[in-house]
């Protein structure tokens, strides 16, 4: 937990989601015409959360400890 000090925010980690990933992630649900794929934006999420662990963007705390935004994963 060293660099806590240096981390981002999960509130900073859903902005960046929302602004990047979301955009995308709402084009793929529009092309296939079902409406909001839950599984999908969970899946998304993870593997973003993953990779700010691995970059050491966030810490494995908060990779282990933040949930899923409900507003994001249904």
């Amino acid at each position: 937990m060293e660099n806590l000090s240096t981390v981002m925010t999960r509130d900073q980690a859903i902005e960046q989601f929302e602004e990047f990933y979301l955009p995308i992630i709402e084009e793929i649900e529009r092309s296939n015409g079902n409406g909001e794929d839950n599984p999908m934006r969970c899946e998304d999420w993870n593997n973003f959360t993953d990779y700010l662990c691995k970059e050491g963007l966030i810490s494995d705390w908060q990779y282990e400890n933040w949930s899923q935004p409900e507003h994001i994963c249904g």
